[in-house]
């Protein structure tokens, strides 16, 4: 299943959230029907796709044969960046993970071979449930969310609490000092002459790489777990897969937990914000009680240094959106919608500042 698109239950309902291939995304059928009848176990029947909605980096597909439903996610075409769209690395940990209590789709083949369909893609199961966009859930009611939310910080934790030598991604990412080169890699991108300055980036890039916390176990880290990237059961407030995996590493679970609650920090001003709503009447837990319920989870009695990771990871995203709003200026992403995710800068970065000031 592709992201940010809901499941459902029959074959008019498995295409509402698909169109037809673009002319650019085009491939030859005949080419991928042949790869999956060696590759895919149990495939059947002649293969028929279709492109799934949304804003995906990698373009995915709803394959249907022979009565099954698969999932094709492939790169781009077109020249790209060597590190960028690692359909490969997605496919290794969903691998690694299935035969683990973290729940993943079914993988079935990796194709590195370009001549098949024009870029390297792979094939998992098409998993059956409901995708939501949105913290708020705004279709559901107190009940369920509270369910919901406390499904998806216990699969958070069973991903964190996962062995990653033990299931083969020993080589997967670097297992220390993940803090401090995510900070050498962003602080270096903010202090490039073209990016625009702001006055608490500057205190932030100073103070940030001064008080690192020493480094904890490493584990498997999703990097963008949100409810957007996690398929539900379709009637039960439960979490039965997790997706879009591109940005996951080895690296620091407090980290991956701290940008998980990064809404909790953002207001109206940006997308998603859980600020200023009311989440006691919407049976959303604070911040507190969800990062209770992940140590709850995870068998801690604290998260150390929590309000670090808090700091750390607003940075970041705001590192990030000054990259969006510089290329914005340039023309590079001429869009009205680059320019509104870059100003997001400001007020994550006042947010990463204020905390940093209840810590000094």
């Amino acid at each position: 299943m592709a992201d940010g698109q809901s499941a459902n239950m029959d074959e008019q309902a498995l295409f509402s959230g698909t169109q037809e291939v673009a002319p650019d995304r085009r491939f030859d059928m005949a080419k991928l029907q042949a790869f999956m009848e060696e590759h895919v176990d149990g495939f059947s029947g002649t293969v028929e796709a279709r492109e799934f909605r949304g804003g995906q980096s990698n373009p995915t597909y709803a394959l249907t044969a022979g009565g099954k439903r698969y999932v094709m996610r492939r790169k781009p075409p077109g020249v790209l960046a060597k590190s960028a769209h690692a359909v490969d690395r997605e496919f290794r940990v969903m691998s690694a993970l299935g035969d683990t209590d973290v729940p993943v789709p079914k993988t079935y083949a990796l194709c590195t071979d370009e001549s098949v369909i024009g870029t390297w893609f792979y094939i998992m199961d098409y998993v059956e449930g409901r995708i939501i966009w949105g913290n708020e859930m705004p279709d559901s009611d107190p009940e369920e969310r509270a369910a919901v939310y406390e499904s998806m910080i216990k699969t958070m934790a069973k991903l964190h609490a996962v062995d990653h030598v033990a299931v083969g991604l020993e080589t997967y990412g670097k297992p220390t000092d993940y803090v401090a080169r995510t900070l050498n890699r962003f602080i270096s991108q903010y202090q490039e002459p073209e990016t625009m300055k702001i006055p608490e980036m500057d205190q932030l890039a100073e103070w940030l790489p001064a008080n690192i916390p020493a480094d904890v176990p490493p584990s498997i880290v999703h990097g963008d777990f949100k409810l957007a990237n996690l398929v539900l059961h379709p009637t039960e407030p439960e979490v039965i897969a997790i997706l879009d995996w591109e940005l996951s590493t080895i690296g620091n679970p407090y980290a991956d937990l701290a940008c998980h609650c990064l809404p909790y920090h953002y207001g109206p001003d940006i997308e998603g914000g859980m600020r200023d709503i009311d989440r006691a009447a919407m049976g959303i837990p604070d911040e507190d009680a969800h990062v209770a319920a992940y140590c709850r989870h995870a068998g801690l009695s604290e998260v150390p240094d929590w309000f670090y990771y808090m700091a750390f990871m607003l940075f970041r995203h705001a590192a990030i959106s000054l990259g969006i709003l510089r290329r914005a200026e340039e023309g590079t992403a001429a869009s009205e919608h680059a320019r509104k995710m870059g100003l997001r800068a400001y007020p994550m970065s006042a947010a990463a500042m204020a905390i940093v000031d209840t810590m000094k």
